[in-house]
């Protein structure tokens, strides 16, 4: 039998690099008597002369006995990664942390809240759910809150998970850090996109903002979660987590990551709620077990259909950390009461209604195809194309309604979800007409913070914006420096309406918050099956305001009448994540 022979072309496969090798292993740079090693915040792709990018630290470094003028810029502040990062080098000399401010007085309802955080840990809680209402004030009820479990529980690592834009939560954070005080503790602010770089270190205290950025245990980001909180390990073992949102979840299948407090209550293990080889299949499991109704389908567990049970379910899941004693959760209506939010008729002219019954046309023909072939890529990227295009029709609309109500002397978010066929032309022919404008979007091309401060300071009177949570466009807010943001009246519109009503709730407690009654409209074309989808999205942002879900039939409904009900349901909300 002859012998096989390596063909002399055929190239050996190279086995593949390991992360973190040679690199990562790459020595730090000397420092010599004096000297120190200093973290740098630079930009990515900016060259600056004399910081040096190390793979150890993934940031750049510099070595000195003093930081040079042109490098001052760069330097992290207090409470970041960067700073917590150079201390860690230097722990001999660590940078000081200000002062606690003068100017800021918690309310009595956010240390109430905090004493509430703290008699749970106190108790040997692992998590607390704090639920309050857009502006309310969670900022700073999470950090007195992660103040007082740091007393309790001999804390000394304290980390904040916040959401994006960076550029503006981080800031946010890292001043209320520094205007209540740090209560001798290592405060660090990072962003859920960065949660690899802490990774490797150990927290005592986290502070899961805009916690409903978990809902999905496929991601990267519910691994690195997984592993940063000590979610499958023992209760006595993990650090003490609190959780903020104002919008928990769509349904009680959207909440993994309360996980922990429920196994707590109900006296179980973590083993019985969650899988490291299957992340979610358990966790359904659980809630089955103990009496959510659940159904199985094409696309694993989903929740009931049947009204009554569904708020049978809300009660029971609330319940579950609402009444455990001390409690595990909290959750107050905004006192200034709910979003005013209706729905805008848009007349189209003949041209336009012309243009949209072309699309709308175009759009069931390719969603009939794809559902006959069962493609879903196919069903999501007609779905996207017939919104965009959809929302296009109607620019020239919506910013004649925006001049009229700047006329009128309001100020005006507008809230969109694409950028070439929204963002932009809006934008474009606001600035035409002479309007000053503040962009939000495609964060790359502006300084996210300094175009809030202009929509805040009344320099522009229009700020068109992508982003759900974590940024504050009320009237009368109290702005860094302690200046005053303008008191003209905000005015709220979607451009398009979102089909999350999460996102949508998020997203009107920019400017509805804090004391301020700021009205919002979802704009639709009248006659379509845009002004069908609007009147389902009104009552789907009030649904949203629950504790423990918003009105998932709502969503159902939303897809009946686009034709999509046969595609998974993160294809109508997976924008909105």
């Amino acid at each position: 039998m002859p012998t096989s022979r390596r063909s002399p072309t055929r190239r050996r496969r190279r086995s593949p690099r390991r992360k973190g090798g040679a690199q990562s292993q790459r020595p730090l740079p000397f420092v010599g008597p004096g000297e120190r090693l200093w973290v740098l915040d630079v930009p990515y792709g900016t060259q600056v002369e004399g910081a040096s990018w190390h793979p150890a630290v993934k940031m750049h470094l510099f070595v000195g006995r003093s930081l040079p003028a042109h490098l001052a810029p760069y330097a992290p502040g207090p409470h970041t990664l960067g700073r917590f990062l150079e201390n860690t080098l230097n722990p001999e000399s660590p940078a000081p942390n200000p002062a606690p401010a003068e100017h800021l007085e918690p309310r009595k309802n956010q240390f109430e809240a905090a004493d509430a955080i703290a008699e749970r840990a106190l108790a040997g809680g692992r998590q607390f759910l704090l639920a309050d209402e857009p502006g309310v004030g969670k900022t700073i009820s999470a950090v007195l809150g992660a103040t007082a479990v740091g007393d309790v529980r001999g804390a000394r690592r304290v980390l904040v998970v916040a959401d994006r834009p960076a550029a503006i939560t981080i800031g946010h954070w890292c001043r209320t850090i520094t205007a209540l005080g740090d209560g001798d503790l290592e405060w660090v602010v990072i962003t859920w996109d960065r949660l690899e770089k802490v990774a490797e270190h150990a927290w005592d205290v986290i502070i899961a903002d805009e916690a409903h950025a978990l809902r999905r245990t496929t991601t990267k980001r519910w691994k690195l979660w997984a592993r940063i909180s000590g979610h499958s390990r023992p209760h006595d073992k993990a650090p003490f987590v609190i959780a903020t949102t104002a919008t928990p979840g769509h349904t009680p299948l959207e909440l993994p990551y309360l996980a922990p407090a429920y196994a707590q209550v109900h006296g179980e293990p973590m083993a019985e709620w969650t899988s490291v080889k299957e992340p979610g299949t358990d966790f359904a499991t659980a809630l089955e077990r103990h009496g959510i109704s659940l159904e199985r389908g094409r696309y694993g567990a989903t929740w009931t259909t049947d009204a009554t049970r569904r708020a049978e379910d809300l009660a029971r899941v609330r319940g579950w950390l609402e009444d455990a004693q001390p409690t595990a959760m909290l959750h107050r209506a905004a006192p200034w009461g709910p979003v005013p939010i209706s729905g805008m008729p848009v007349t189209l002219t003949p041209a336009e209604r012309d243009a949209y019954e072309a699309e709308w046309g175009e759009f069931c023909r390719e969603m009939d195809i794809a559902r006959r072939g069962r493609n879903t890529a196919k069903g999501r990227a007609a779905l996207l194309r017939f919104r965009q295009k959809a929302g296009l029709i109607r620019v020239d609309s919506t910013v004649a309604w925006i001049a009229q109500q700047v006329e009128a002397e309001r100020q005006v978010a507008c809230s969109v979800e694409f950028v070439g066929t929204a963002a932009d032309p809006i934008t474009e022919r606001l600035r035409d007409s002479g309007l000053e404008v503040a962009t939000i979007y495609g964060q790359d091309r502006f300084d996210v913070e300094a175009e809030r401060l202009k929509f805040q300071t009344g320099q522009a009177k229009v700020c068109v914006f992508t982003t759900v949570a974590s940024i504050s466009l009320h009237a009368g807010e109290t702005l860094p420096g302690g200046r005053q943001a303008s008191t003209a009246p905000r005015m709220g519109l979607f451009h398009q309406a979102r089909f999350s009503g999460i996102a949508g709730r998020q997203v009107t407690g920019r400017t509805h918050r804090d004391h301020q009654v700021s009205p919002w409209h979802i704009a639709y074309a009248h006659g379509t099956v845009e002004e069908q989808v609007s009147k389902v999205m009104v009552e789907r942002i009030a649904a949203a305001s629950d504790t423990v879900g918003g009105d998932t039939a709502g969503l159902t409904d939303v897809a009946q009448l686009l034709g999509a009900d046969w595609l998974p349901a993160a294809s109508l909300t997976g924008a909105d994540a």
